[in-house]
């Protein structure tokens, strides 16, 4: 992830390395590994992420979906975390609302490799997924610098991250960040024909899977001509604004 661009880039979130060719041969600017099968933020095994980074020979920056958070987050992790991966993420389903949240994110944080920095994840739907409040998340996100954050869905059953947030409560929420430098990234099921609903949003990726997959399905195979179209939505909706 780089800094904001009048332009938002493209994520594609890759579940092997087989797929790499297919996103990259699209455009996508970053690639994403995660295992779908696994829920939103599914991990890919070790060696699944270093056939990717091999895969991709330093063209796009990669990062890795590590789960959902537990106590034993870094453990899990410790292979991945060998890797040169430019970000990680851990989803918060499941995370207690309590009075001091976050102490464990930030010591996680603290240990991550000098080339590695943690993206802090809140989910639109946090009622369904247990999770953290978004606008919270999003505090806790500028109150401790994190590097980038991503606005996504917890449950992955059809509906988009606007289902659970109008365009003004988005831009409300990401706009802070990007004031002080935070990377954002919107997920959330996203397709291209969402994007001038989002047009007056200008986030510094666009993170997706399904919509770039055969038949739209998130365990299915990356469609290049399907990244190529979020590109070209992109340029259309984004470069008039630009010009």
């Amino acid at each position: 992830m780089t800094a904001t661009k009048l332009t938002p880039q493209l994520l594609v979130s890759v579940r092997r390395a087989d797929e790499v060719a297919a996103a990259l041969a699209g455009g996508a600017d970053l690639i994403d590994v995660k295992e779908p099968a696994r829920g939103a933020l599914g991990a890919a095994e070790a060696e699944v992420v270093a056939a990717v980074l091999e895969a991709v020979a330093g063209r796009v920056p990669v990062s890795a979906a590590l789960g959902e958070w537990s106590e034993h987050a870094l453990v899990h992790a410790h292979w991945h975390l060998e890797l040169p991966l430019r970000y990680v993420k851990w989803g918060l389903a499941g995370y207690p609302f309590t009075p001091g949240w976050g102490e464990d994110l930030l010591e996680v944080r603290r240990q991550l490799p000098l080339h590695t920095d943690m993206v802090l994840v809140a989910y639109a739907d946090y009622e369904r997924a247990k999770a953290i409040p978004p606008q919270e998340v999003a505090r806790f996100a500028r109150r401790y610098r994190f590097a980038a954050f991503l606005l996504d869905t917890g449950v992955k059953d059809g509906k988009t991250l606007l289902d659970f947030l109008p365009p003004p409560a988005i831009a409300e929420l990401i706009q802070p960040l990007q004031r002080i430098g935070i990377i954002v990234a919107l997920g959330g099921g996203l397709r291209p024909e969402h994007l001038k609903q989002l047009r007056g949003i200008c986030p510094n990726y666009f993170a997706v899977r399904g919509s770039v997959c055969a038949g739209s399905k998130r365990t299915a195979t990356i469609d290049p001509v399907r990244v190529r179209k979020w590109k070209e939505a992109l340029q259309a909706v984004y470069a008039p604004a630009s010009a």
